[in-house]
């Protein structure tokens, strides 16, 4: 299995906030920007394994600046860590008024994504080639992510055995 860059499976996506995407007050839905990412997370880590994947997890996401009817929403996602099965894969959204000019960053969040084979089981993933410092320094700060999303579930797992409350 030949490794592949981070770039090529890299995506941005552009999506117009519609009123139809908005609550009474005018913002957009956190859930319409929540799917968005997801669909944009998806393209990514299906562009890297080549295959279909499935969200195993969102460990974090983050709603900086409210979102507006109008603002056009660009959602910028790349594969941060590959490991036998799985990915991760951040996303940054940012919104602009395309009227003003104004760009803010809204929301940032991290997706873990397991490779699936022809019978829906997890499938070997290519590895990542790692180019420049700074996709080094996000490929570290993935792992570190990864550790403490296993310790959690280890913890979890000795919560059940154990019938204590945990959550």
């Amino acid at each position: 299995m030949e490794p592949r860059k981070m770039q090529e499976s890299s995506v941005t996506i552009a999506q117009v906030m519609l009123p139809q995407d908005a609550n009474p007050a005018g913002n957009i839905h956190g859930g319409v920007i929540m799917k968005l990412i997801d669909t944009t997370a998806a393209v990514v880590a299906s562009r890297h394994a080549r295959a279909n994947t499935v969200t195993a997890s969102i460990d974090r996401l983050d709603f900086h600046h409210p979102v507006y009817i109008g603002d056009l929403l660009f959602f910028r996602a790349c594969i941060n860590m590959a490991g036998r099965t799985s990915m991760e894969v951040g996303v940054r959204v940012e919104a602009e008024n395309y009227v003003t000019g104004e760009v803010r960053h809204t929301a940032s969040a991290y997706l873990t994504f397991v490779a699936l084979d022809k019978e829906g089981r997890p499938t070997p993933i290519p590895p990542l080639i790692l180019e420049n410092e700074d996709e080094r320094r996000r490929n570290r700060e993935a792992s570190v992510r990864r550790e403490a999303r296993l310790a959690e579930k280890r913890q979890e797992a000795r919560c059940q055995l154990d019938s204590k409350e945990c959550l």
